[in-house]
């Protein structure tokens, strides 16, 4: 008996042993050995952002998709989230996770249309499709093949990941009666809606979320587009701006994106994969949801609470910025084969989906 009992102590010591370094294996990257090893290994990446830290809706939407996923995971997939200007740059974010400093970002594709111009077709085009449009033409019409053979020289593995529909027009500091009243402007546009601005004789200005107050309350810029009410109201842009215009004619179906180097996603297993790839459409429609249900509340609060004067922006503003758009839009397209191909799916896709949304979605808000 005493035999036995030595034996069962050493086995419960010994097991015990092995069970406290596979619970205590929590160094990057760091795998336990045996034939569940794979499934124990444990991936610490770094998710940084172009937006403030914790910015409702933008902001907010990487931090729940880290937690999704280590939830999902079990912890196997453990993502902190960097704001912008923490790690890196609100504008340096590609780079960084193109070079492997960051396994992940989330950003929009047209900040990075100085390095490929038609990237930002992946975000949105003036005039172009709205958010379920574009999530129609990403996800069933070709359009995500195309991003990721755009991105594949640059390392990275782009997805969907957020929208907020239709945005505003801006903030400006002074009334928007004719085309003459953009001669001159200073806006913070990005993408291809700053050269439409541009054709249109306003003087398009880059800047982060994170500047925008401050310009334009120094009066480095005249306007500036952000997002919408809901977001716009958490920067207090008001508080800077009088006049809010619309419709977000430059910014009709902004598609967000988390972007992965290629190297930290081919050495996930298939499982983690997958869960990022639901947890990314999950978080695609849900900021589109958020946005639809917060905006007209932080709209209310915007003209009943600080005296912000919604305005419409005149009709022969809006048909100079749709014809130059057209030629912006065209042009982009011009700089190499991959670049006509993307041109030639969106505007094909576009062609259709405007052809039958003309007779469900469209006709059905004129008729209500």
């Amino acid at each position: 008996m005493k035999i036995v009992k030595i034996m069962f102590v050493c086995a419960i010591m010994f097991f015990g042993s092995v069970g406290l370094v596979g619970c205590g294996a929590q160094s990057d990257n760091v795998q336990v050995s045996g034939a569940q090893g794979e499934s124990n290994k444990i991936y610490r990446w770094k998710l940084i952002t172009t937006w403030p830290k914790n910015l409702p809706g933008l902001g907010t939407a990487p931090e729940k998709l880290a937690r999704k996923l280590r939830i999902m995971s079990k912890g196997r997939l453990d993502i902190k989230v960097y704001g912008a200007g923490e790690l890196v740059g609100a504008f340096e974010v590609f780079d960084a996770v193109s070079q492997g400093t960051a396994e992940m970002g989330h950003g929009a594709a047209y900040y990075w249309r100085g390095k490929i111009p038609i990237a930002a077709m992946f975000a949105t085009v003036p005039f172009g499709m709205n958010a379920q449009e574009m999530n129609g033409w990403l996800h069933y019409g070709g359009g995500l093949e195309l991003w990721r053979e755009l991105y594949e020289p640059f390392n990275l593995v782009p997805f969907a990941a957020g929208n907020s529909g239709v945005q505003m027009a801006g903030w400006f500091n002074q009334e928007i009666n004719s085309v003459e009243d953009l001669r001159g402007l200073k806006m913070r546009i990005p993408g291809l809606g700053g050269e439409v601005l541009k054709r249109a004789g306003g003087v398009p200005v880059a800047l982060p979320g994170g500047e925008v107050f401050t310009a334009l309350q120094t009066g480095v810029i005249d306007a500036t587009e952000w997002v919408g009410p809901y977001n716009d109201l958490s920067l207090s842009l008001h508080s800077v701006a009088k006049y809010y215009y619309y419709p977000g004619w430059h910014e009709p179906g902004p598609t967000l994106e988390a972007i992965v180097n290629k190297e930290a996603w081919n050495s996930l297993p298939e499982d983690l994969q997958v869960m990022i790839e639901m947890s990314v459409r999950a978080i695609n429609d849900d900021m589109l949801s958020e946005f639809t249900a917060r905006n007209n509340a932080a709209l209310r609060v915007l003209i009943d609470e600080h005296g912000v004067e919604l305005r419409a922006l005149p009709d022969d503003v809006i048909a100079v910025l749709r014809d130059a758009a057209s030629d912006v839009v065209a042009e982009a397209a011009q700089d190499n084969e991959l670049s006509q191909r993307i041109y030639d799916s969106y505007m094909g896709f576009f062609s259709e989906v405007r052809a039958y949304h003309a007779i469900s979605e469209q006709a059905y808000l004129n008729a209500r």
